[in-house]
């Protein structure tokens, strides 16, 4: 992944973020510069979160657990990740709120998602 797919995610996150907050969901954010930096912490955490529970099993188990996570979970192991990574965003960064707790962290990251991917294949096509 190059400098520029990481920058776009981030405005794509940030924007998404932006979106969702406006939508009543629970999920608070005071202004766009904290949008920004909650988008970085999101990932950062993502990052961390995703290399401790997929990368590195997976390179000590030759693969197998990544297969048993993402198939038999039907790729919810990596929705409650981003649940996770969501909720401890919001924990660390001021301006950045989940109403409701982990009940907003999932409604928000399923609106997350959705805005997400609205907006990058807005972007593709």
């Amino acid at each position: 992944m190059n400098w520029i797919d990481i920058l776009i995610a981030w405005l794509v996150t940030s924007s998404s973020l932006l979106i969702i907050s406006q939508i009543p969901l629970g999920v608070e954010i005071d202004s766009t510069p904290k949008a920004f930096i909650s988008a970085a912490v999101l990932g950062v955490f993502n990052t961390i979160i995703s290399f401790f529970l997929f990368t590195l099993p997976n390179t000590l188990t030759f693969g197998i657990y990544g297969f048993f996570a993402k198939v038999l979970t039907l790729g919810l192991f990596s929705f409650v990740l981003n649940v996770i990574a969501l909720t401890l965003a919001a924990k660390f960064v001021d301006g950045f709120r989940l109403r409701w707790g982990v009940w907003t962290a999932v409604i928000g990251g399923i609106g997350l998602a959705l805005v997400s991917n609205f907006i990058t294949g807005s972007l593709l096509t």
